[in-house]
């Protein structure tokens, strides 16, 4: 057989570890699943129910191992839906090569059912997909391919998602004497002026106090998590980590001061309002890390490292590999690194939030259950929302997996996609099985939920976890602290989660947890399941959760009245 553009594309994002194409069929992109199926390479195509989904399988797949995800998508209303997927990835710096099918060439400008050629008055996908990609191209002649293929996949490990734009008669054509892809040489960059300040910075604040370091994600993206563990301990820092960003050290190891920002924890703005140096390490500190810390980091000493300069006034030096940069950094300071005395873990401190008497179970109670549950190396996924925030809060990430929380852009149904990608990834290994767990609302379900179906064609051990309030209850405590509660748009009729699960995927263990006393019990079945599972527990919508924002409107209502 000849050998044509999609089955090159295949053997190419073969030869570069990945093992799954995430997307939805149709059309103008079924030739590439034509690829994968005479492909002699290992390489599974996943069909998504939604190409958002897709896109967060990619994405998810991607941050779970470190490489590069793949989503496919056929022309017009497929492409249109990976926009927000990719548009987290974007924000957030994941590499993700997105194949999205065109019409014929011969067509474009001419009539052609889902033309965006951007000819004769047609929407541009080529400039459409530039604004939310590092690279985006339209492949208009096999001979051009692997050069494309380069520049995207180069594009992308520079941290963000890639486009080719990929017309059917061009995806059909001969590839017969195509070069291999020759991928350009990752490039290490680090600012050494940047680096000498930051060292002299570190060297002042040992003599002088505690250095703090607030972690961030591309510690995750750069897998440098044992650098960092090794540079906080030559530094005796105490360590904090950005929201997203939980899994970069140790939950529970002494130095471990809780998370940064708006769901973060006292022990750490103690640790920053005593610090002689705050150290970012792969953050730029958003508002979602930043909040209730400005204010102590005015009068602190604040240096970071990492490929983004902070938003906030920083000494700081460029690194687009921290594994590297962290591990030279240790390498130097180990020299001169003390006996530091023994300290014993101490739980951290809880927000306080307000009484709720609705019905159902509590955030931190709920996410306290949750955590005893989960073994070592489990992977958790949470979704944006009131759930996010008291997963981020309360949850602490068992040793050796991942914790993904999206907040790029914050779209709701983002962690059911993008936990099953990395239960694709991370599911089945050397070491056994491992389970991923999904924690989001129930408005996040209504979103993307259905994804449970691609997990249950495919049997992957994940457990999906929505909590239950009948509201998009963020939304519904917006409403009562910034519009005086006099009306709601965001609480529903009472829908029974587990049960409709449970019909509609008879095969699918599905519970409903409407008991504090039930909730153990039935994540100790979950987690003994081998393939997927799914549990409801009901929540009050006007539950105040975790977020130092709505706390702090809520004093402050309280001490004018």
């Amino acid at each position: 057989m000849q050998t044509r553009v999609v089955d090159y594309l295949v053997q190419a994002v073969s030869a570069l570890g990945v093992r799954h194409i995430f997307g939805v069929d149709g059309a103008n992109i079924e030739d590439l699943y034509d690829a994968i199926f005479d492909a002699p390479s290992d390489v599974t195509g996943v069909i998504a129910k939604h190409e958002f989904g897709a896109a967060t399988m990619a994405d998810g797949y991607a941050r779970s191992t470190g490489g590069l995800g793949v989503v496919a998508a056929t022309s017009g209303g497929g492409a249109m839906n990976l926009v927000a997927g990719l548009a987290e990835s974007y924000a957030s710096r994941v590499p993700v090569l997105a194949l999205v099918g065109q019409p014929p060439t011969s067509m474009e400008g001419n009539g052609a059912f889902q033309d965006t050629s951007g000819h004769a008055g047609t929407i541009d996908a080529a400039r459409m997909f530039g604004a939310i990609t590092r690279y985006c191209a339209r492949v208009e002649r096999a001979a051009d391919l692997p050069d494309q293929v380069a520049r995207a996949v180069g594009a992308a490990r520079r941290g963000g998602p890639a486009v080719l734009l990929l017309p059917k008669d061009v995806q059909q054509s001969s590839m017969a004497d195509a070069r291999p892809i020759r991928l350009p040489t990752k490039v290490y960059r680090r600012d050494e002026a940047g680096l000498v300040r930051l060292r002299a910075a570190l060297t002042t604040a040992r003599r002088t106090g505690k250095v703090v370091i607030i972690a961030g994600d591309q510690v995750a993206r750069d897998d440098a998590r044992a650098e960092l563990a090794r540079l906080a301990a030559v530094l005796d820092a105490a360590v904090g980590v950005a929201p997203d960003a939980k899994d970069t050290y140790d939950n529970t190891d002494t130095s471990f001061c809780g998370v940064a920002g708006s769901m973060g924890h006292p022990e750490l703005s103690a640790a920053v309002r005593s610090a002689a140096l705050c150290l970012f390490i792969g953050t730029p500190m958003p508002i979602t890390a930043s909040t209730g810390l400005a204010e102590l980091l005015a009068g602190t000493a604040v240096a970071s490292i990492g490929v983004t300069p902070p938003y906030l006034p920083a000494i700081h030096a460029t690194s687009t590999d921290l594994a590297r940069t962290l591990g030279e950094l240790a390498d130097e300071f180990a020299a001169a690194t003390t006996t530091s005395e023994r300290r014993t873990v101490t739980p951290l401190t809880a927000m306080h939030v307000p009484e709720s008497a609705g019905p159902g179970l509590r955030y931190r109670q709920l996410v306290e259950t949750i955590d005893a549950a989960l073994p070592d190396g489990t992977d958790v996924f949470a979704d944006a929302g009131n759930t996010g925030a008291a997963v981020v809060h309360h949850l602490r990430v068992p040793r050796g997996g991942r914790f993904v929380v999206a907040l790029g852009m914050g779209g709701m149904g983002y962690a059911f996609g993008a936990g099953i990608g990395s239960a694709f990834a991370r599911g089945h290994g050397p070491d056994g099985v491992r389970r991923t767990v999904v924690v989001a609302g129930d408005g996040a379900f209504f979103m993307h939920g259905m994804e449970i179906h691609t997990a249950l064609e495919h049997q992957l051990p994940i457990t999906f976890i929505v909590l239950n309030n009948n509201a998009h209850a963020m939304c519904v405590t917006r409403e009562q602290l910034y519009y005086r509660d006099r009306y709601s748009f965001n609480r529903f009729r009472p829908a029974h989660l587990g049960d409709g699960i449970g019909a509609m995927f008879p095969e699918l263990p599905a519970f409903s947890v409407r008991a504090p006393a039930e909730l153990a019990a039935t994540l100790r079945h979950c987690m003994e399941t081998q393939g997927p599972s799914f549990i409801s527990i009901d929540v009050d919508p006007d539950e105040v959760p975790p977020f130092l924002p709505f706390l702090t409107t809520i004093e402050q209502s309280r001490s004018t009245k």
